[in-house]
């Protein structure tokens, strides 16, 4: 039998639905233009056609008695020539029969006088257009637009409905008060728990969440009823979303997902009735999840004074507030959201009763780093010389979606270079990418380079000297980013507690690049700015916040913190008199100062071996610990004494 002809009888071709309807769509579109060009005609032409001539042709045709009958209607007279003549002003102009002009707007009075005399047949019609031609021209265009609209929000719902979003209600042209939640259904939402790594305090938390979706009636025979609401606090990247998605994945059930922002409309109300929608879709779909994503944009304290007491997003808060109040103990919905401002949230939003329950996302720590770019490098093909611990202990302060974006990197490096998997020195590079910045091809002179050379081999000698700082890792005097050069230091182990000597450690490298060039060429630059700045504010929130200045004492004042609302320290209200505002600038400049005359002096006694380093960043451009240890050849004793001597 020959392939690719006849058709198998038991499994007949099935009809394309994409097909049927791309030929449905023909088909209106052919009756649509069909019903136009049909208007046109009859309001133009009015069922009788003809070959356009002059007034003056018309009466001379009339006066030779070669006009059979015409047709008036209003300023248009068509009609009928008894013999066809050449009207035309060209000499090969075709035999005209049927012709038509048009009435000058001058009286003619003899006009029908004459045609009376030649025997002309004279019809006529009102000046009134026909209903049927009127109803086709001004109809049409409205059933045009309306068609249009409707075709158009039903593709749209389509769509949405095949990327498995739409929750059925929110498309369509009255669907505008309608949820614009993403329902995730059971066969769309395919994250596991398993997909989630490093936050198995957290999955254990929302197991009980899970259970009891999945089996609701073991719980209610107890008496037991779960919390309407389970707040998801943490920074941004720690995987709030994919936590929610992981957990109405593992309950197996249907899961709204809406971001608080899409809540909040121009017109006043229709946040309210997108609320009202979106639960009424889950009560109806229950057991099920909804997950409201950036809450503290629709649940900020309200009465605030910014936008006024009865505006849109105060309008969205009280109806959630309401739909939550109003959830009956049996039905099985529970409302999941996620914020990074806690703190700007409305008390009446967190207290028992709603939104009871919070869970703490924090970054990663190192072994949760490791099992998170497992999960991220499943797909990609790994060198045997990678090692993922050491990528974990590199990217201290990473949080989930950006591990994910430096497997990305990583993979992007090696695709550029043309190899077949991916090796150490591609996350490498993509460490630096992304904690330093792209580098730039800034043309910096001679003189500029030695200037930065002797600023981060200050940075880098003092942190070396320093015993509670953090270790050396890599020194660059590479422009990246925004910086002309940079200073990598790495934690041995992931810090949860700064103490007073470690920040002062900080603050002295801080300044250090700033002190040796004074030392070096009894000048300073702007280079040091940036340095500057984040002493100042590091040293503000140690005297403000942490209570470390023996002249203050321990109490706390909210200079310094940035306004929950406005994001910048402005309209704050002061909770200290003026005489203490100057003993917080005096206490700020001395430990500064004090940090960088202990930075200078380890750099004066150390001036050989400055020298030594950044002669060696002249040469290289970049060293690595190891070589950093090698030029400065200090042992651990060495190091101690230093510190003791500076």
């Amino acid at each position: 039998m020959e392939q690719g002809k006849g058709q198998d009888k038991d499994n007949p071709v099935k009809p394309n639905p994409m097909q049927e309807g791309m030929d449905k769509r023909r088909l209106i579109v052919w009756v649509l233009v069909l019903w136009l060009a049909a208007a046109f005609f009859f309001n133009w032409y009015g069922g009788t056609g003809g070959t356009s001539i002059s007034y003056t042709k018309f009466k001379d045709q009339v006066r030779q008695g070669n006009v059979e009958q015409i047709l008036v209607e209003g300023d248009q007279i068509s009609g009928k020539l008894k013999n066809p003549q050449k009207l035309g002003e060209r000499e090969n102009s075709p035999e005209v029969e049927h012709f038509q002009t048009v009435k000058p707007p001058l009286e003619d009075q003899n006009l029908l006088n004459l045609l009376h005399e030649k025997g002309v047949t004279i019809n006529a019609e009102s000046q009134q257009e026909s209903w049927w031609s009127s109803f086709l021209v001004l109809l049409l265009p409205w059933v045009l637009i309306i068609g249009f609209f409707i075709y158009s929000s039903k593709k749209m719902q389509e769509r949405l409905g095949g990327m498995g979003g739409g929750a059925g209600k929110g498309g369509g042209p009255f669907g505008f008060f309608k949820s614009k939640a993403k329902i995730y259904t059971k066969s769309k939402s395919d994250v596991r728990y398993e997909d989630v790594a490093g936050l198995e305090k957290s999955k254990k938390e929302l197991q009980e969440v899970v259970e009891y979706l999945k089996d609701p009636d073991r719980f209610k025979t107890l008496g037991g009823e779960l919390p309407k609401g389970i707040l998801l606090v943490g920074p941004p990247g720690t995987g709030k979303t994919l936590l929610a998605r992981a957990v109405a994945g593992e309950a197996d059930v249907p899961f709204y997902m809406i971001s608080g922002s899409e809540f909040i409309e121009m017109f006043v109300g229709v946040g309210a009735s997108r609320v009202r929608d979106m639960f009424d879709q889950a009560k109806r779909d229950a057991p099920a999840i909804i997950f409201v994503d950036e809450l503290d944009s629709i649940g900020r304290v309200r009465g605030t004074g910014l936008g006024g007491g009865h505006d849109e997003r105060e309008q969205t808060l009280n109806q959630i507030l309401s739909e939550m109040d109003g959830f009956d103990p049996r039905e099985s919905v529970v409302v999941l959201a996620a914020t990074n401002r806690p703190d700007v949230l409305d008390p009446a939003l967190v207290r028992p009763g709603r939104f009871d329950r919070r869970i703490t996302l924090e970054l990663p720590q190192k072994e949760a780093r490791k099992k998170i770019l497992q999960v991220h490098t499943r797909e990609v093909p790994l060198a045997d010389d990678l090692d993922l611990d050491i990528v974990a202990g590199q990217t201290v302060g990473f949080s989930g979606a950006k591990l994910k974006n430096l497997v990305n990197e990583a993979a992007l490096l090696a695709a550029r270079e043309a190899k077949k998997q991916v090796t150490q020195e591609e996350f490498d590079r993509a460490v630096d990418k992304i904690r330093m910045g792209l580098e730039r091809e800034d043309y910096i002179s001679e003189d500029e380079k030695k200037i930065i050379a002797y600023h981060e081999a200050g940075h880098a000698l003092v942190a070396a000297f320093l015993p509670k700082a953090d270790p050396l890792r890599k020194v660059t005097i590479i422009p990246r980013g925004r910086a002309l050069g940079a200073t990598e230091q790495l934690p041995d182990e992931d810090r949860h507690n700064l103490s007073k000597e470690y920040l002062l450690a900080r603050i002295a490298i801080m300044v250090a690049g700033r002190a040796a060039e004074k030392m070096t060429f009894g000048d300073l630059t702007s280079g040091a700015g940036d340095d500057l700045n984040n002493a100042t504010q590091l040293v503000r929130r140690m005297v403000c916040q942490w209570g470390m200045s023996e002249k203050i004492g321990p109490v706390t004042f909210n200079h310094g913190k940035t306004h929950p609302f406005l994001g910048r320290e402005i309209a704050q209200e002061k909770d200290f008199s003026e005489r203490t505002a100057e003993l917080i600038d005096d206490e700020v400049r001395r430990i500064v100062s004090e940090m960088q005359d202990k930075a200078r002096g380890l750099l004066e006694e150390n001036r050989e071996k400055l020298d030594r380093l950044a002669d060696a960043l002249l040469e290289r451009e970049t060293l690595e610990e190891p070589e950093i240890a090698e030029i400065l050849d200090i042992s651990p004793e060495e190091k101690k004494v230093a510190q003791q001597g500076g």
